[in-house]
């Protein structure tokens, strides 16, 4: 355990955790698919299509187009400040900060590149070719699977993991590790999972918000 640093492993979602609204609403509004994105959307709210079937669709939204036009989008996606800073902290504490999210690997290693996230797991496949994105496969928005690489990777018990996200998926990962972080999230189960429920629009106060937070056993 990090000195003074009650976590090995923090890991973060990425829609609506670290993006300021849902990560693929630019992205559907840049190659002209909003309409399909507002469709998904509303299906899974209301209860009447899975997690899987929407990261399906969620993915769909980027099939055709090329990486560099999708990393495009993702440089003017509205985000927390203090990414960058908040990853360099904890890096400083000890700990390895890491994204756990249902997006593919070219936008998890975006995000690795660019602010500094020691590792990643993104549990949406899909192929990328010559740098063009294909169609999605056979997809499971099932996090624990990639939670359970982290920790490996980390040489971390679950214990020593703390999650922050905002949204149904979350929920699993917080039971599944010492601590859970609901960080601007609008879904009433999700904050009554969590350990902490935090708000804001920068993410650097929240590194000592968990050095205060207690490991569950």
């Amino acid at each position: 355990m990090p000195a003074g640093f009650p976590w090995r492993l923090v890991t973060f979602d990425i829609d609506g955790t670290l993006t300021r609204g849902h990560g693929w609403t630019p992205i559907a509004a840049a190659f002209g698919r909003t309409a399909e994105l507002e469709r998904t959307n509303r299906r899974f709210l209301a209860r009447e299509e899975s997690e899987d079937a929407h990261l399906r669709a969620l993915l769909d939204l980027a099939t055709g187009r090329t990486v560099a036009e999708v990393e495009q989008v993702l440089e003017r996606t509205p985000r927390l400040a203090g990414i960058r800073e908040a990853v360099d902290d904890l890096h400083q504490r000890g700990a390895t900060p890491a994204v756990l999210t249902h997006n593919p690997e070219y936008i998890v290693r975006w995000y690795e590149r660019t602010f500094g996230f020691r590792d990643g797991w993104g549990v949406g496949a899909q192929g990328v070719v010559a740098g063009r994105i294909e169609a999605p496969g056979p997809v499971s928005a099932d996090k624990l699977s990639g939670l359970a690489g982290l920790l490996r990777r980390a040489a971390a018990r679950p214990s020593e993991a703390v999650h922050v996200g905002d949204g149904w998926a979350d929920i699993p990962v917080f039971r599944a590790v010492g601590g859970g972080v609901a960080l601007n999230s609008g879904f009433p189960e999700v904050r009554a999972a969590a350990d902490l429920v935090w708000s804001g629009t920068d993410l650097r106060p929240i590194v000592d918000a968990l050095a205060r937070l207690t490991p569950r056993p």
